[in-house]
């Protein structure tokens, strides 16, 4: 049996037997997952980072408004006389810790 030839003008490459475009293909995916691995990875980490930050943040804020307002509940409902005891104690409250924020600022 005869081999199969090849057609007329068809030039011989090196290492022909090879699918170049495979090899093509897995130079370009190996490229884009390099660029990929480090551009986009570290920036989703930081924006991660951010948006976890933030979000603690605003329920940081919130957890101390009411803890705030139910204290001064609670100061209003145990301590006798009327509602100027609660503003005295959580005034002088709130006053020390903005001094001291001052001081350290």
């Amino acid at each position: 049996m005869a081999s199969p030839s090849r057609p007329a003008g068809a030039v011989s490459l090196p290492g022909a037997d090879s699918d170049w475009t495979e090899q093509v293909a897995d130079a370009i995916d190996s490229a884009v997952s390099t660029v990929r691995d480090k551009t986009v990875v570290p920036a989703q980490k930081v924006v991660r980072a951010i948006v976890a930050g933030l979000l603690a943040g605003v329920l940081a804020g919130v957890a101390v408004v009411l803890l705030a307002v139910g204290g001064f509940r609670a100061l209003t409902v145990y301590l006798p006389e009327d509602a100027w005891a609660g503003y005295l104690v959580l005034g002088g409250i709130f006053t020390v810790a903005g001094l001291f924020c001052w001081s350290r600022r």
